[in-house]
């Protein structure tokens, strides 16, 4: 039963007269019940949009994708996958190419029950600011997005500025961040192509505990990944017989297309 200072509060929260109050302790439960039932119930949280995926609520599709472990990447036809790979030769991010735009994506650990892209935007943007370019936040295809006036070193002109825009994607203990360059920063219809693409990405995040916003680990398919190690060594050599020397080892380059 409640005490008289919960009766109270009830009572305050629910706008009972006067003659309410002193109804007996059971009949006052059953009146805020009742307008308890007649309130409308709270809405459901918005979902993410459908796609990117995560791997345990991927559509059974036939799509082929490049598996790089952590992303799953869709290869649509007119388009280029290169992966991204460091001087230590480890893949840090995938990049779709259409044409003349591109779209690199990199994924990183997140919490369980938020997301980070709101902090993330306002890094971005802080970052550009003081670099010398600018950012404007505007609803897109995947929510809030920066479209962006990026700093890029020219050959024979300088620092210029070039457009760009930047996606984000909030997923279940994982966040996605996409990079647009070229006409489709600017152009929806040049855009359309590689955000269709994007939203066949599939997400595999693992169940191994990570820092929040440490990359989640990519590597490069074992076949490709062969190819490209018998592809480099057979350009050393050749390297090595038309010049008599031997040449350094490159890293492994990846491209494929549809």
């Amino acid at each position: 039963m409640f005490g008289r200072k919960k009766q109270e509060e009830d009572l305050e929260d629910y706008a009972l007269s006067p003659e309410d109050q002193a109804l007996e302790d059971a009949e006052l439960l059953a009146i805020i019940d009742e307008q308890l039932a007649a309130e409308p119930e709270e809405s459901e949280a918005p979902s993410r949009p459908k796609g990117p995926w995560d791997s345990e609520d991927a559509p059974d599709d036939e799509l082929q994708r490049i598996d790089l472990g952590s992303l799953q990447i869709p290869v649509p036809e007119g388009t280029e996958v290169r992966v991204d790979v460091s001087p230590e030769g480890e893949v840090v991010a995938a990049t779709m190419v259409q044409g003349e735009s591109a779209m690199q994506v990199n994924v990183f650990a997140a919490p369980k029950r938020s997301g980070i892209w709101s902090e993330v935007r306002t890094e971005i943007a802080d970052a550009l600011l003081q670099g010398g370019g600018s950012t404007e936040q505007v609803d897109g295809s995947f929510g809030p997005e920066l479209k962006a006036q990026v700093p890029t070193e020219v050959p024979g002109q300088g620092t210029m500025l070039a457009p760009a825009r930047f996606l984000g994607v909030d997923g279940p203990r994982w966040f996605l961040r996409a990079l647009v360059t070229g006409p489709a920063a600017v152009d929806a219809e040049k855009a359309a192509g590689l955000e269709g693409a994007l939203r066949d990405v599939i997400v595999q995040r693992g169940g191994e505990a990570m820092a929040v916003r440490d990359p989640l680990p990519l590597h490069l398919p074992r076949d490709v990944a062969e190819q490209a190690a018998v592809a480099a060594q057979e350009q050393a050599e050749e390297e090595e017989r038309a010049t008599g020397m031997p040449m350094p080892e490159r890293g492994p380059e990846i491209t494929e297309t549809r």
